[in-house]
């Protein structure tokens, strides 16, 4: 298999026929050399629309907390940016609706397959965690993130960057002070510039 002839396989899946209906095309990145795969949710409206991942205030954020430039990150032989759907999945009576249970189980792995230089993999969000990290989360996503150490060196669990995270930053400061310097470094090794933080 190929990146093409798995996204134009994602496009002719009955199961993706809606969004092709609503004129959307799969929303991920991913190239042959890259060295982080970057494990989301499911694309917000904005994003989807836009046709470019992480295309908000979201994405803003997590920027930040990575450490790198817009460059570094829309680079598909750096980061493979894999949401757990590739596809808005809409509106919900709380916000989006989740992303389909079985689309990651069926799409990532074959992608992964042809990105064998992942060192480094970062999860962001309990649906993302509970696919890769199955057996081995904590009782809640908060207590997961708490214990990012039991994960590294190759995996890194996360909140979602949103905005409305703000209130769980404040009650969490740990996350600023302990696990973005490591997320830097982790990040940065994979990149190949290593920095020099000990943790």
């Amino acid at each position: 298999m190929s990146f093409n002839s798995i996204r134009a396989d994602i496009i002719a899946d009955p199961d993706n026929a809606w969004a092709g209906d609503l004129g959307y095309l799969p929303l991920y990145e991913a190239g042959p050399h890259a060295r982080i795969a970057l494990i989301g949710q499911a694309p917000g409206r904005k994003a989807q629309e836009s046709g470019i991942a992480w295309n908000d205030a979201s994405g803003l954020k997590l920027l930040d907390w990575l450490g790198v430039a817009e460059t570094q990150f829309r680079d598909p032989n750096l980061f493979a940016l894999l949401p757990m759907d590739f596809y808005y999945p809409g509106k919900g009576a709380s916000g989006d609706l989740p992303p389909r249970k079985s689309f990651a189980a069926r799409w990532h792995r074959p992608l992964l397959e042809l990105m064998p230089e992942i060192t480094l993999t970062i999860l962001i969000g309990s649906y993302a965690q509970q696919h890769y990290l199955a057996g081995r989360t904590k009782r809640n996503l908060t207590e997961t993130v708490h214990a990012f150490r039991d994960y590294l060196p190759d995996t890194i669990p996360l909140v979602h960057p949103s905005p409305l995270n703000f209130r769980w930053q404040a009650r969490n400061p740990w996350f600023v002070t302990d696990l973005l310097p490591v997320l830097r470094d982790q990040v940065a090794t994979a990149l190949g510039s290593p920095r020099t933080s000990v943790y």
